[in-house]
Order: C-alpha cells, then sequence, then structure tokens
C-alpha cells in the first residue's frame, strides 16, 4: 500500500472521527402537525451555548425537522405562531424524537422519542383532565406525589420544572427538587430557575415582549429605572401587590411580565389594573430575562437609567426600595 494511500485512509478515518465527535451532541426532532394557523414553529431551550430560539418552516403537509445540539438533557420547547407552547420535550447529543398531533386542540400533540418522554408523554396522558384545569391545584399535588415516591427518577426534575406552576413558596420548590437524587436533577434541566446564578449583575438594553391587547414590542430598558415584575398564576395576594404597585408607579416605570407559556388566564388576573401588562412565552427562558437568574416566581429586577441590574431577588420590598433610591 502506497504512502499516499495510507494518509488518504488515515485522513478519512480521522474526519470520520471528528464529524462523529462532532455530532455526538446533536439531537433531532421531527414534526407532524395540523391544525396550524402559521406554517411555522418556535423551537426554544438553554443550549451550551446560551438560549437557542429559531422558527422553522413547516411543509404544506405540516412536517417539519429541526437540528440541535446539546451536550447534557435540556427542555425544548415548541411554539406555534401566536406563541402558545404545543409541546415540550427532554433532548440531548444523540436523541431523535417525534411529536405529531392537532395543535388546535388541548393535549393533541404528543411526543414518541426516548423512554423519559415516554414516560413524561404516559404521566401526561393519565392526568390529562389536571392540565387542561383552569385550577393548577390537582397538577401541582400530583407533581408533589410524584416527586416525593420517585428521588431517583429523572422525570421527577422534568416534571417540576416544566409543569409545576406554584411558585410562590420558594422554600417548598427547594426543598422538592433538593429532594431528588443529584444525579437525576442534573444542571442543564435546571438552569431555567436558576440554580446557579451568576455572581454580576447583567446589563439589559431592550426586552423583546408580547404586550396584552396587542403584538409583541420592543421595551427599551435605559433612560430611566425600570422595575420589573415577573410572575405565574396563581400570585397569592395579587391584590395587595397591585396596591403597592400603584404606588410606585408614581415615580418609576413598571414592565408586569407574566413569566409562563400558559396565559389562558391572563386577563382574569390582571383585570381592574391599569399599567401595560407583558408576557414572556418563554417564561424564565426568554431571551434576556434569562440573564436574571430566576429561581422562583414571582421575581423581580430593578434597571438604572443605564439599563444596568441593579437589583434581581424574589423580594418585592427590597426591589421597591432598591427603585426608589
Amino acid at each position: 500500500m502506497s504512502k499516499i494511500h495510507l494518509f488518504s485512509l488515515f485522513l478519512a478515518t480521522s474526519l470520520a472521527v471528528l464529524f462523529a465527535s462532532c455530532s455526538s451532541d446533536g439531537f433531532k426532532i421531527d414534526g407532524n402537525l395540523t391544525g396550524l394557523e402559521q406554517p411555522e414553529v418556535r423551537v426554544v431551550f438553554s443550549g451550551d451555548s446560551g438560549i437557542v430560539d429559531e422558527w422553522v418552516n413547516l411543509d404544506k403537509k405540516g412536517h417539519f425537522s429541526y437540528k440541535g445540539v446539546a451536550s447534557q438533557p435540556v427542555l425544548v420547547s415548541i411554539l406555534d405562531h401566536s406563541n402558545k407552547v404545543l409541546a415540550t420535550v427532554v433532548a440531548e447529543g444523540g436523541d431523535h424524537l417525534k411529536i405529531k398531533g392537532d395543535a388546535s386542540k388541548a393535549m393533541g400533540v404528543k411526543v414518541k422519542g426516548n423512554r423519559l418522554n415516554e414516560e413524561w408523554q404516559l404521566f401526561r396522558d393519565e392526568h390529562a383532565a389536571f392540565y387542561t384545569d383552569i385550577n393548577p391545584s390537582r397538577l401541582n399535588a400530583a407533581i408533589e406525589k410524584y416527586v416525593r415516591e420517585h428521588p431517583t427518577d429523572m422525570l421527577s426534575t422534568v416534571l417540576l420544572m416544566s409543569d409545576y406552576t406554584d411558585f410562590s413558596d420558594r422554600g417548598k420548590v427547594e426543598k422538592l427538587l433538593q429532594s431528588i437524587d443529584i444525579t437525576a436533577r442534573p444542571a442543564s434541566l435546571t438552569t431555567a430557575f436558576g440554580e446557579k446564578r451568576e455572581s454580576h449583575m447583567p446589563r439589559l438594553m431592550t426586552l423583546k415582549l408580547w404586550k396584552f391587547g396587542g403584538a409583541f414590542e420592543e421595551i427599551k430598558l435605559a433612560g430611566s429605572v425600570k422595575f420589573l415584575s415577573l410572575w405565574a398564576n396563581p400570585q397569592n395576594n395579587r391584590n395587595g401587590y397591585a396596591e403597592k404597585i400603584r404606588d410606585l408607579r408614581e415615580s418609576v416605570h413598571v414592565i408586569d411580565i407574566l413569566a409562563e407559556s400558559d396565559s389562558m388566564r391572563w386577563h382574569q388576573t390582571i383585570a381592574g389594573e391599569d399599567w401595560p401588562h407583558y408576557w414572556a412565552p418563554a417564561g424564565p427562558m426568554e431571551q434576556g430575562i434569562h440573564l436574571l437568574g430566576i429561581t422562583s416566581l414571582p421575581w423581580y429586577a430593578v434597571t438604572d437609567s443605564t439599563g444596568l441590574v441593579v437589583y434581581s431577588g424574589p423580594s418585592l420590598d427590597s426591589a421597591m426600595s432598591k427603585a426608589m433610591q
């Protein structure tokens, strides 16, 4: 065998190994969806290099294919053109997942792929009535029960991070999370809620959010002090919160943000409040918002006139005090 042939064989083998190693973190999601008003979906997840937020077109038959990269398990949300969540899956390198169904129907989209996603789908199917109930208390109770009974199952982490809604008691949620075995709660699944926060404060210049009664709007944070209030339904003592915000609005620009994918009861919660309200469909993973290091909801942040975050935390009183300085 000639030296040239040997070198060519070595080069081909090396490139094959290189390409295999480069693609080992890749995952694929194939979709077959009906009932969409627009032929595109939005794919959002927190990957190795930060927040990934991409639009993917569907063909005439409702098919689409998406390839992403994640070396560790991540939660990937698939949303429609109005930012309604159609499906959420767990994906990591090597996975080939499939989502299929009628996007216009509640619980109409099903997920297949690896064992974790199929067990998650089974949990959804068994508790379908809880997922469509306006009152989330039954679903939250079912998730708490599952976490207590399955501390070594990664599905416990997935349910708590994706489907659980009651973050009003931060200590309770942290206790639930810590009760899950460390091998079953990889940091990649909990980063959306800031299990590890950066020590420095970020600078936010703009946020692009959906304005209630309108469309997406670019909000400029620089120029004056801004007070960001992020929450999810149900928000305990909303009336008491509203009274404090009305007083604060006399001197500070308030940006009220629903930070969850489900906006079904949004209008009911904010009824009677006379200030602008916004929606972040990707919740704590929304572009820009993910920099705040959110560990629970509600969450508050204050930015100065340059867009620098001078407070980010769960205390309303602390945030109001900082905003008034």
